[in-house]
């Protein structure tokens, strides 16, 4: 029996893929209140551009509605930079449904549904008309999206994609930050972004695992500690992504102090319990957290202020009383947007900031600059002690040393500074092993299936290490079998029922493969879907984050990203997204992501077991060849496993005498 709630759901379902609304148009309700928006553009078009904007805009819609909303769009044109045709944000809510709810003709185009739900705001026109086309598709059609626009659906054949995603794929030679404000406010491209722009976002649990895993593996490096008990992690942000971080810091068992400017984020984290404790005072934080420290408690405190305030207090701090109050120290600002609110200047108020940002942005971006320069200060001043500092590759320190700060690391490539990224140091070699961000949604949205799939996932992992890993390996699983024990625990579930976790080649396979046989015979009611975090093994060339240990020079290519977006389309891939932008930065990054779609079927099977292998190994290899000892390993091993594999290896180059009178000659 279907109730009264789930029968609404489907109407509105229903209603939401048969196209754009026109008659009647939908009420304007204009910018909703209480709902986090991007700040306010200055995309600095010309008249004759703001023209082509308008007129972007209104192709999506017939001429006889054309006068009335060409108004409405002007409007948001002047007010926000952008036109974000408000009129059309959907009301049902905005939410991942159980899969069965979806008027689809394919469990692909509804599970794709799911996970666009899971992952939009409420959007505009094209959200509407991407999910009418996909209640349409057949086995035989495949959804394609220009940078947020559906394009239409295309004769394929049931082998190839679903849907293939491209967002932000701009002329290099175009790809700058001034050139993307405007052709943004053309609606003619749209920031990549990473697991959002590809429908894969998870919320914050993915970003909670990563940091859990850098924090554990700071710790054993730098400090040579396993018990993070009374040590002072302290950084920055608690936005969507950087909010991660209080709950992380429980998580591993130390004391993380967390600077946010914007008080509504503070809120959110402190009544979603993941902020144990807010203060605005810095007199109270440095009591609280020398309190923390003498009794060694598990603590989440939030410092309701700017990070470079909490930095210079704590310099203070150590040059008047000779007390090291920090261990551990990073950020995560958005500091990949840092003019246009990715990065408040500490000179500023929060409000302040922003109206200086929409009203003079050369101004603003002066003041940024000043802050970083000032922010880095503080942090070199500290790194004199038993501090560490790293990037977590938010663009922080190429943001800083654009600043004019002293990061600069004499001799070194440009991918490096004065502090390590923490894939340099602390990832990179887990990336090399294989090890990356693996996750999936169950989309019957039931907590009993997630439940299965976590049991699965253990039991994959336990065996394995029964079965003889290395002691490499063997820390790794260990790690992730404490996460999904711990994310149980903590309830890191938001939206759909996802889990995320670090595996390597072996884990991925292996537990799709269970996951895949649980569905066939009962065990896990609906579909799952199979993804993971653009910041992977092979899924992202970036030189200042992911690619970052890459020392042959080939950091700053993208061959490797683009590679992996045509292989798992050729290998079973339900869909498939490439991306410029996201996590460093518009121009800076190259990144792409899938969705494949688990239904019980030994096709699926096959599927998972061709394009996983595919996913992690190019990277494996690609870092094979780039000279990591590591990864070298790996790949050997893999192919004494998979005849199939063949995989050209480096040789030696250990002359330098050698290499020297060659360049003299």
């Amino acid at each position: 029996m279907v109730s009264t709630s789930s029968s609404a759901a489907m109407s509105s379902l229903q209603m939401l893929c048969s196209g754009l609304p026109l008659r009647p148009l939908p009420q304007n309700r204009g910018r909703w209140a209480g709902v986090p928006h991007a700040p306010v553009r200055t995309p600095g078009l010309s008249p004759v551009e703001e023209q082509l904007a308008l007129r972007n805009a209104l192709r999506y819609f017939p001429p006889d509605v054309q006068e009335l909303l060409a108004q409405e769009f002007a409007q948001e044109l002047r007010l926000y930079g952008h036109i974000y045709m408000y009129r059309f944000c959907p009301h049902i809510e905005m939410k991942a449904y159980p899969i069965e709810q979806y008027p689809c003709r394919t469990r692909a185009a509804a599970a794709i549904m799911h996970m666009i739900m899971n992952n939009l705001d409420h959007a505009v026109a094209q959200f509407w008309l991407t999910m009418h086309y996909l209640s349409k598709m057949t086995e035989d059609q495949t959804l394609v999206m220009y940078s947020g626009h559906p394009l239409g659906l295309f004769p394929s054949s049931p082998g190839a994609p679903r849907l293939v995603i491209t967002n932000g794929m701009v002329i290099p030679n175009y790809s700058s930050r001034t050139e993307y404000e405007k052709l943004f406010a053309l609606g003619v491209t749209m920031y990549g972004q990473m697991t959002a722009g590809s429908y894969c976002y998870i919320g914050p649990q993915g970003i909670v695992h990563g940091t859990v895993l850098t924090v554990l593996n700071a710790a054993r490096r730098y400090l040579g500690i396993e018990d993070l008990a009374g040590k002072v992690f302290v950084t920055s942000g608690l936005g969507g992504m950087s909010g991660a971080q209080a709950k992380a810091a429980v998580i591993v068992g130390c004391i993380g102090v967390i600077a946010e400017v914007d008080k509504e984020a503070l809120v959110k984290r402190r009544q979603q319990g993941w902020l144990m404790e807010v203060t605005d005072s810095l007199d109270h934080c440095i009591e609280r957290l020398r309190k923390a420290r003498k009794k060694k408690e598990v603590l989440s405190l939030g410092y309701h202020g700017n990070i470079v305030d909490l930095w210079e207090r704590l310099v203070h701090e150590l040059d008047t009383t000779g007390e090291l109050l920090v261990d551990l120290g990073s950020d995560q600002t958005s500091c990949h947007n840092p003019f246009n609110g990715g990065y408040y200047p500490v000179q500023l108020s929060f409000v302040e900031a922003q109206h200086l940002m929409a009203s003079n942005p050369p101004a603003f971006k002066d003041l940024v600059q000043e802050s970083l320069r000032r922010h880095i200060s503080a942090i070199n001043r500290l790194a004199k002690e038993k501090f560490f500092f790293w990037d977590y590759g938010n663009a922080f320190l190429l943001e800083a040393h654009r600043a004019g700060a002293d990061v600069a690391k004499k001799g070194a490539q440009k991918t490096e500074f004065r502090y390590p990224s923490y894939v340099q140091h602390i990832m990179g070699d887990i990336f090399s092993q294989g090890f990356g961000p693996f996750r999936w949604v169950c989309t019957s949205r039931d907590p009993q299936d997630l439940a299965v799939t976590d049991q699965l996932a253990t039991s994959v992992l336990e065996k394995a290490i029964a079965d003889g890993v290395k002691a490499s390996v063997k820390l790794q699983y260990m790690d992730n079998i404490r996460w999904i024990r711990e994310a149980a625990k903590h309830q890191l579930v938001v939206g759909s029922q996802a889990r995320i976790l670090y595996s390597d080649q072996k884990g991925r396979v292996a537990i799709a493969v269970a996951i895949n046989q649980a569905i066939a015979n009962g065990n896990i009611k609906a579909p799952v879907v199979l993804s993971r975090d653009h910041h992977d093994v092979s899924g992202t060339d970036s030189p200042f984050r992911e690619t970052s240990n890459i020392y042959d020079g080939s950091a700053f290519c993208a061959d490797m990203a683009v590679q992996n977006f045509v292989g798992d389309a050729c290998r079973g891939a339900t869909w498939v997204a490439l991306h410029n932008g996201g996590g460093v930065g518009w121009g800076e990054v190259i990144n792409g992501g899938f969705g494949l779609v688990l239904d019980g079927s030994p096709e699926a099977e096959d599927k998972a077991r061709m394009m996983l292998s595919w996913d992690v190994s190019n990277g494996v290899a690609r870092r094979c060849w780039s000279g990591n000892p590591k990864a070298y390993e790996i790949i050997c091993q893999t192919m004494e496993e998979n005849s199939g594999l063949v995989v050209t290896l480096p040789h030696d180059v250990t002359d330098e005498c050698m290499i020297q009178r060659a360049l003299q000659s």
